[in-house]
C-alpha cells in the first residue's frame, strides 16, 4: 500500500465514486471522509494531496487540521475550502467518538458545475482564506443551502436520476458561488487574458520551465507583456510568480514528505541541490532542512485561539 512519508513522495486522493450516485459530488462527514482516506492506504492522520475540491462546515465541535503549511482551527459556524492539489491532514483523525466534530463534507470536482458556475465561484484560484468565517448574515443562507444540498443528495430515488443529478449540481451551484463571494476579504483579479493563459501554463510547467521568457515563447507575448498582466492580476512581477509557486510546492514536499532536498530538487527542475537550496533560502530566508524541522514542529503544536 502506498502510504505518506516513503520517498515515493505523497498520496494522491482522487475523487471516490460513489455508484449510483451522481457523478462528480458526493456529500459526507468527517468520519466518511477518514474512512476514504484509510481507503488509500494511508492512515487517518497521514496528509494527502487532493485532486478534487473539499468544502467542510463545521456545525459543532473544533476541527484541527493541516492544510498545506497552514495549521488551521475551524471552529462552530466556520467553513474551509480545500483546492486541488493542496495538501490536508487531520491530526485528530484517529480520535474517535465525542472528540470528533459534527463536521458536513461536500466533496466536489469542477466538471460536475457548468462553465458560468466555474467562473463565478473562480474554482481555479487558490485559496484565499483558511478557515473562513461568514458574518451572520452570510451565514444564513449559506447553512440553508448546505441543507438543501445535503437532503436533495441523500434523495437519490425521488426524482429520474438525471433529474436528481441536475438538482443537486443546482444546490452545488449556488453554495460554491456564496461561499466564493463572501464579503470581507475576497481576492480579486483582472480578468486579463494574458495572465489566466501565463498561470495556466505555470501551474502545468513550473517544474520543468523556472524562466519567464520560455512561457512568453509558447504563449506568444512579450516577457514584458506577462510581467505587466501579472503585475495588475496579482500584484507580483511574472518572474515572481513562477518562483512563489516552486516555493509553495518545495514547502509542500519538505512539510508532507521524507523526500531528501536532492530528490525535491530533481523533481522541481533544479540541476543540482545547491542551486535548489540557494533558490529557496533566497526567497524564504531558511534552508530546506530548517524549514521543514520548524515547520513540523510548528504544525504540531495547537493552532493559537
Amino acid at each position: 500500500m502506498s502510504r505518506i512519508g516513503q520517498d515515493s513522495g505523497p498520496v494522491a486522493f482522487p475523487f471516490p465514486t460513489t455508484p449510483g450516485g451522481p457523478p462528480g459530488v458526493e456529500v459526507t462527514d468527517l468520519p466518511g471522509l477518514l474512512t476514504r482516506i484509510g481507503r488509500l492506504g494511508a492512515t487517518a492522520d497521514a496528509p494527502v494531496r487532493l485532486e478534487f475540491h473539499l468544502v467542510m462546515s463545521v456545525r459543532s465541535g473544533l476541527l484541527r487540521c493541516v492544510v498545506d503549511t497552514t495549521a488551521c482551527q475551524v471552529a462552530p459556524g466556520s467553513w474551509l475550502w480545500i483546492r486541488p492539489g493542496q495538501f490536508v491532514r487531520f491530526p485528530d483523525g484517529c480520535r474517535g467518538g465525542a472528540d470528533v466534530p459534527d463536521t458536513a463534507v461536500v466533496l466536489f470536482q469542477a466538471s460536475f458545475l457548468d462553465a458560468a458556475t466555474v467562473t463565478g465561484a473562480q474554482l481555479d484560484r487558490r485559496a484565499w482564506r483558511l478557515p473562513m468565517s461568514p458574518a451572520p448574515q452570510a451565514a444564513q443562507p449559506l447553512d440553508r443551502t448546505l441543507e438543501l444540498l445535503e437532503g436533495e443528495y441523500h434523495r437519490l430515488r425521488d426524482l429520474p436520476l438525471e433529474v436528481h443529478v441536475a438538482v443537486v449540481r443546482h444546490a452545488l451551484s449556488i453554495l460554491v458561488l456564496r461561499l466564493a463571494n463572501l464579503p470581507g476579504g475576497q481576492r480579486k483579479h483582472a480578468g486579463d487574458e494574458a495572465f489566466r493563459l501565463f498561470r495556466d501554463a505555470v501551474e502545468q510547467d513550473f517544474a520543468r520551465h523556472h524562466q519567464v521568457e520560455a512561457y512568453a515563447a509558447r504563449l506568444g507575448y512579450s516577457v514584458r507583456s506577462l510581467t505587466r498582466a501579472t503585475n495588475a492580476a496579482v500584484g507580483r512581477g511574472a518572474k515572481a510568480f513562477i518562483d512563489d509557486r516552486l516555493v509553495l510546492e518545495a514547502k509542500r514536499l519538505l512539510l508532507h514528505t521524507q523526500l531528501p532536498a536532492s530528490a525535491i530538487a530533481d523533481r522541481l527542475g533544479f540541476s543540482s541541490t545547491t542551486v535548489f537550496t540557494r533558490f529557496f533560502r533566497h526567497r524564504t530566508s531558511e534552508t530546506p532542512l530548517g524549514f521543514r524541522r520548524r515547520a513540523r514542529t510548528e504544525t504540531q503544536r495547537p493552532p493559537a485561539q
